[in-house]
């Protein structure tokens, strides 16, 4: 008897690509004809029910909206299923890891997203391997306990902590990175979790945060930027939160016309967070001078986030808070471990 049950939610993306017979050129697959691309899924030893996105969603046309969706399919869900994989495309996948991670809170199941770099319907896929491994992962118990218990990003052999990951590739299988954060397992012959990595279970009831705020910009500061262009940016109609991706350890150039335009966007009421721009390393607010200015200005420290985290987290926060210092004692709290303690 099958006592295991996975919910295989299909966004869209390459991994559910498969070749038109009379035009030649790619088209989603049906998802009920899986077994026809992926025979090995016949003799899994759990139960495996499947939904789709109608209509199906590019992962560049991914939304705060869709993120919505799949959590309310996850919420309705939740207490019949043992754990979620999630077949995404490959562009925005740590964006809706991210989101998913601060939007699903109090998760005690896992929820498992990947995709491909070539599609299912090509000799040489990626995706095979990565959707039957995913969907082991999502089932794997131990003592009646799922082993991990959080939203991850599996992809070529690797599972990640979903709100620590970044594409790094857009040609190579092995298309992830997770700089800051180790890997919560490994698949080989075996799959070997790494459980000091992985998130335990808390057994509280799942809260899902369903109102998010896209009142949020993001401004990479380069040598050589022009007044006009920052002071633009700082004073976009509509955003109230800015993240700012800074140089090495959270500096920027000490320009004074910088700093005051700065200064001025910020008593004006507009919040700005200080991510790194380098894939590794952190944030440390007066580590030198330059940052030290922007620390004594009011700009917040995201630490080790990623831009994707701290970008999504920022959505969540500011869709049910709506004062700054709440939004940023918020921001330095570690939800879901996207930030090294």
């Amino acid at each position: 008897m099958k006592d295991t049950s996975i919910l295989l939610i299909y966004t869209g993306g390459t991994i559910g690509m498969v070749k038109d017979e009379e035009t030649g050129s790619l088209k989603p697959f049906n998802l009920d004809k899986i077994i026809n691309y992926i025979p090995e899924l016949s003799h899994l030893n759990y139960n495996l029910e499947k939904v789709s996105f109608d209509p199906l969603v590019d992962s560049s046309d991914m939304s705060p909206k869709q993120w919505i969706e799949l959590a309310e399919i996850i919420e309705k869900n939740y207490d019949d299923y043992d754990g979620f994989v999630i077949l995404h495309g490959t562009d925005t996948m740590s964006y809706t890891a991210s989101a998913l991670s601060f939007i699903l809170e109090n998760l005690n199941k896992p929820v498992i997203l990947t995709g491909s770099q070539l599609p299912l319907g090509v000799v040489r896929t990626d995706g095979r391997d990565n959707f039957i491994t995913a969907l082991e992962i999502a089932s794997a118990k131990e003592n009646g306990v799922p082993i991990v218990p959080e939203v991850c990003l599996y992809f070529e052999n690797r599972l990640y902590r979903g709100n620590r990951t970044y594409k790094y590739n857009a040609e190579n299988f092995n298309a992830f990175r997770s700089v800051n954060y180790p890997l919560l397992a490994e698949s080989g012959i075996y799959i070997r979790y790494k459980r000091k990595n992985i998130h335990k279970p808390d057994n509280k009831k799942l809260i899902v945060h369903k109102k998010l705020s896209s009142q949020i910009g993001i401004m990479k500061i380069f040598p050589g930027m022009q007044p006009s262009f920052v002071e633009a940016m700082l004073n976009a109609k509509g955003i109230k939160a800015l993240v700012l991706e800074t140089f090495g350890s959270g500096n920027t150039f000490t320009n004074k016309w910088f700093i005051e335009l700065l200064e001025k966007a910020i008593n004006n009421g507009l919040m700005i967070f200080n991510v790194t721009q380098c894939i590794g390393g952190s944030v440390e607010m007066g580590k030198y001078e330059t940052s030290r200015k922007l620390k004594k200005i009011g700009l917040v420290g995201a630490v080790d986030m990623t831009t994707s985290a701290a970008v999504t987290k920022l959505m969540v926060i500011m869709g049910e808070e709506s004062d700054s210092d709440t939004i940023k004692a918020k921001f330095t709290e570690s939800w879901a471990g996207e930030i090294t303690e």
